[in-house]
């Protein structure tokens, strides 16, 4: 993975492709008197430091629209999917919003990172479209009262208990170091962790944030070091924290390593190398080698027979998911009007069986019930594997 600056420059170089970049299935447009084609959203990183979610994205909900318009489509209606790529960019992804507005959508899939889907969500708040993100975890996204917001993954402030109690009870740490990267989800995730740690008679020794514009953290790193944590927990994304496990290894800090869900990428042993990855833990939602369910085994056989590997994020699975419960919604209340299908989902959807596992439900605020989150560490083969003492 190359480096924020030199990745974006690569990414607006590749703008007028991501453009183009459109539905599965050609369709026509929808008419209006909802016997036409049903318009959906896709937004993600399809270009970008993140453009390896952004294809499990792009690979989930395509597969699943294709099986649908070959099954007769929802209610007799085929899909159109509309695929616009916001880079992981807040400022792309308002643009997206508009562009997806424009285009007449009844529902929106995504975006993945929490800085993209929220302002997002606030454009397609205000044109009363259903939307859902599979990935974007940040506890704030919940704070604005839009009735059309929901979310298929689990809260950060629940990973920053479980991550907590992981630190203090099963490794047995008392003098952690927080990073963040200040963004929605990682500022978030760093505050929610440092509530519980301090409640459970942690002692944080270092709490800061790095600019993920930058690739040299050698100034951080120093001062971290200075105060001899046990345990470092990053919780921004894999693309700094793998540039962070590099680059603390050459200084010689030699302390546990942890991040967050934002980190749970084979996309990290790829840039650190399995050396340097080796023993990292990370705290997440269950990954797809840990979704056993019979949607879950159903999904992966299909994805794997369409291109040829497993889904290797559990992103991909929550995208999936995404649209499953759109397309159940839908189903069910044989409506496309999103007013419709977000007081369904409120009201009615309690126990979906879902690939993601075991069910889906939504609360008033359109977050997923329950929550489940695991540890895993990076075995010697670069493999994320459950984290056992």
């Amino acid at each position: 993975m190359i480096g924020w600056s030199l990745s974006r420059a690569v990414s607006r170089a590749r703008t007028a492709l991501a453009l183009v970049v459109a539905g599965c299935s050609s369709v026509a447009a929808p008419d209006g008197n909802g016997t036409g084609a049903i318009v959906l959203g896709l937004q993600g990183p399809m270009t970008g430091e993140y453009a390896a979610e952004g294809t499990g994205y792009r690979n989930a909900v395509t597969m699943l629209v294709d099986q649908t318009n070959a099954a007769g489509g929802i209610n007799g209606r085929k899909i159109q999917l509309v695929i616009e790529d916001d880079k992981g960019d807040a400022q792309e992804s308002a643009l997206v919003a508009d562009r997806l507005v424009a285009k007449k959508v009844m529902a929106v899939i995504g975006a993945w990172n929490s800085g993209a889907t929220e302002p997002a969500s606030a454009t397609y708040n205000r044109a009363g479209i259903l939307h859902i993100t599979p990935a974007s975890t940040a506890t704030r996204l919940s704070t604005k009262g839009y009735q059309h917001f929901f979310r298929v993954c689990f809260l950060d402030d629940r990973q920053g208990l479980f991550a907590a109690t992981f630190i203090t009870q099963q490794l047995g740490f008392k003098k952690v170091a927080l990073l963040h990267d200040n963004s929605t989800f990682a500022l978030g995730l760093a505050e929610s962790t440092k509530r519980f740690l301090e409640a459970q008679g942690a002692n944080i020794t270092f709490y800061d944030a790095i600019n993920p514009a930058e690739s040299d953290f050698g100034a951080t790193l120093t001062k971290l070091k200075a105060t001899n944590p046990e345990v470092v927990y990053f919780t921004g994304y894999y693309p700094q924290g793998s540039l962070l496990l590099k680059q603390a290894a050459a200084i010689g800090l030699k302390v546990q390593w942890m991040g967050g869900n934002g980190m749970s990428s084979t996309e990290l042993v790829t840039i650190a190398g399995v050396g340097v990855a080796k023993g990292f833990i990370v705290t997440s939602e269950p990954l797809p080698s840990d979704l056993d369910s019979p949607e879950a085994k159903q999904f992966v056989a299909d994805y794997t027979a369409k291109y040829g590997a497993a889904p290797n994020s559990v992103w991909t699975m929550m995208a999936a998911d995404a649209f499953r419960v759109v397309r159940h919604a839908m189903t069910q209340t044989t409506s496309t009007d999103p007013k419709v299908l977000a007081e369904w989902l409120h009201k009615s959807l309690k126990d979906y069986p879902a690939i993601t596992g075991p069910i889906i439900g939504f609360d008033a605020n359109g977050d997923r019930l329950g929550t489940i989150h695991r540890a895993y560490v990076i075995d010697d083969r670069g493999q994320f594997v459950s984290y056992k003492k």
